[in-house]
């Protein structure tokens, strides 16, 4: 994609940064459980997405509850418990993250939080994915800065070490969201899937708040006044600033952008809050972004590689993993595509061999951006022609 660095491209990416970098300093200066604040999260979440879906995707929502889409034939309730599990991992990565906020510094939360990349990256390498040296640079550097950033919290110890553990697992649970997400959604559109995603894990955490007595209601005017801007700021203006700007830039852009959460974070924290960021801990903040950019960045070294390696061979084949991999055929037909697939979707399913995966998924505290490829393999014949134009 050709990036369009114009002032209204870069105004739609400070706005990005800046909202998203407001959830944390607003979770912070609640006074509700950081569970229920993450309930509300997600129900706010899914106050905006269930009506951007039924404008959007209103066609997709009736075929599906007419049972004529994928998501509910025989053969994808292997995808829709994966779908299950990355809900379930969502709502990890919402009660660790915003419980993070409250038992340390918001600039260490954000930080740890945004080492979501470099557990992605572990985890394909898990999966045998080939990982370059750049990309284990990358992770080394991450840890690094890490164990420097929480030197004094681990010499400390009590609630801020705690806090830092569950950033960790906050960045590890968006990571497993994000790998979980990949197995589940390849015939479903991404503003369906995150509406799904939103409901099942708002309803986990409804469920976990009511086991544990959590109250839901009755908080003061801070607390109303950081839900609002939870709404706002990161749900509204952050996801449509950025599905704004990735139709100008590239993802990777935004992802590296993305990591500027951390100091916005601080800085905010420090200005309404009064949190102050220690002297010994911003060397090592300071390399986990470094680290997490080199991650990040090694993810799209690679995508080009095996792009260019495509150019020379010819339009690669369908990986094993493919959705609907093609069948083979004694008669050559004809094929169509959805109104919405510009081009041979094989393009696409080349990034992911597998020898090569990109190593980032662009997501934002469990928000996806709406302008996803919705990956199908061609059908054969004419009536799929129209019947879903707002794919």
């Amino acid at each position: 994609m050709r990036s369009k660095l114009d002032p209204l491209s870069m105004a739609a990416m400070a706005v990005t940064v800046v909202s998203v970098s407001a959830t944390a300093p607003l979770t912070a200066a609640a006074t509700a459980s950081p569970l229920a604040m993450a309930f509300w999260r997600n129900c706010l979440g899914f106050a905006v997405l269930g009506p951007l879906l039924l404008l959007l995707r209103r066609r997709e929502v009736l075929r599906v509850a007419r049972r004529e889409r994928g998501l509910l034939r025989r053969e994808q309730w292997r995808p829709l418990v994966f779908g299950l599990l990355a809900a379930t991992s969502l709502a990890l990565h919402f009660a660790a993250f915003m419980t993070s906020t409250r038992l340390t510094s918001v600039a260490m939360s954000t930080a740890l939080v945004a080492t979501q990349p470099v557990w992605q990256a572990l985890i394909a390498a898990g999966q045998g994915v080939r990982t370059s040296l750049r990309t284990w640079a990358g992770l080394a550097l991450a840890v690094v800065g890490a164990t420097a950033a929480g030197g004094l919290d681990i010499r400390s110890g009590g609630t801020a070490l705690l806090g830092d553990l569950l950033a960790l697992v906050g960045a590890i649970a968006q990571a497993g969201y994000t790998a979980l997400s990949e197995r589940s959604r390849a015939d479903v559109s991404t503003p369906l899937y995150s509406t799904f995603t939103s409901l099942v894990c708002g309803l986990e955490l409804l469920a976990v708040c009511r086991l544990a007595h959590i109250p839901l209601t009755g908080y003061d005017r801070s607390t109303h006044l950081s839900l609002l801007g939870l709404l706002v700021l990161p749900q509204i203006l952050g996801l449509g600033s950025l599905n704004f700007a990735l139709g100008r830039t590239s993802a990777t852009t935004m992802s590296v952008l993305l990591l500027l959460e951390t100091p916005v974070a601080a800085l905010t924290a420090w200005w309404f809050l009064g949190q102050g960021i220690k002297p010994a801990t911003m060397p090592g903040l300071l390399l986990i972004i470094v680290g997490v950019t080199v991650v990040v960045t090694s993810g799209m070294e690679q995508t080009m590689t095996q792009r260019g390696r495509h150019r020379r061979t010819g339009t690669a084949p369908y990986p094993a993993h493919a959705p609907h991999p093609p069948q083979p055929s004694s008669a050559p037909q004809q094929l169509t595509f959805p109104d919405s697939a510009e081009r041979d979707p094989r393009v696409d399913w080349a990034r992911y061999t597998g020898e090569d995966s990109p190593t980032v998924t662009l997501t934002y505290h469990g928000a996806g951006a709406f302008d996803t490829r919705f990956l199908r393999m061609p059908h054969v014949g004419q009536e799929e022609l129209g019947l879903d134009g707002l794919h």
